[in-house]
């Protein structure tokens, strides 16, 4: 009982907190290197488009195993994590070379998990809490479409979002519930890698 307590008093605590906290800007800071540019890094969970210049058996789509790693045909255990798609295809070609004549390899990322500064997450409240890659022009409305929406307990106007900046981080209200039921674009605002999402229960 006292455990029960304790937690409700922390939640109007948080509520509180909530309403005192400034709106968040509707465009976050310009991004200097954005997830998917030339400078993007490989992380577990990325699916790779790999092609060898007229080689089809060895063009291939393979996702990043949570080790970092890659397998393909003729390679084993290859490491892609922290590896640029241009420095993995010099990689691969200089194993390939092995068992092919001038291997030529292009690695693009099809798809990206991305590394934690390139996620956005999502937790509390939504249907489906996780961590979503983020992508340029991503917003609040994307964000919670993906997770499935929030739960019929959720005080979606109190949602949080926590971002980093240069100074440390920094924390915003964003009135998710008027942007979901009464369509208020002013709440529908950008998001930076990195975002953390943070929808509170409400209080009854």
């Amino acid at each position: 009982m006292a455990g029960r307590a304790w937690v409700g008093g922390l939640a109007l605590f948080f509520v509180a907190a909530c309403s005192s906290l400034p709106e968040a800007p509707l465009e976050p800071e310009p991004i200097a290197v954005p997830a998917g540019s030339a400078g993007y890094r490989i992380a577990a969970g990325d699916d790779l488009q790999i092609f060898v210049w007229q080689d089809r058996d060895l063009s291939l789509k393979v996702r990043v195993r949570p080790d970092g790693r890659i397998s393909m045909p003729l390679l084993a255990d290859v490491e892609a994590a922290g590896k640029t798609p241009a420095e993995l295809g010099r990689e691969l070609e200089r194993r390939l070379a092995e068992f092919v004549q001038r291997p030529l390899v292009t690695v693009i990322v099809a798809d990206f998990q991305g590394p934690l500064d390139q996620q956005i997450r999502v937790v509390g409240e939504a249907v489906k809490p996780q961590s979503l890659p983020w992508r340029p022009g991503m917003t609040v409305l994307d964000a919670i479409i993906a997770v499935g929406g929030l739960t019929a307990f959720a005080d979606g106007n109190r949602t949080v979002l926590v971002r980093r900046t240069g100074e440390g981080p920094r924390r915003y209200r964003v009135r998710v519930a008027d942007l979901l039921r009464d369509g208020d674009i002013a709440a529908n605002v950008g998001l930076a890698p990195g975002d953390v999402l943070v929808v509170p229960e409400a209080i009854f």
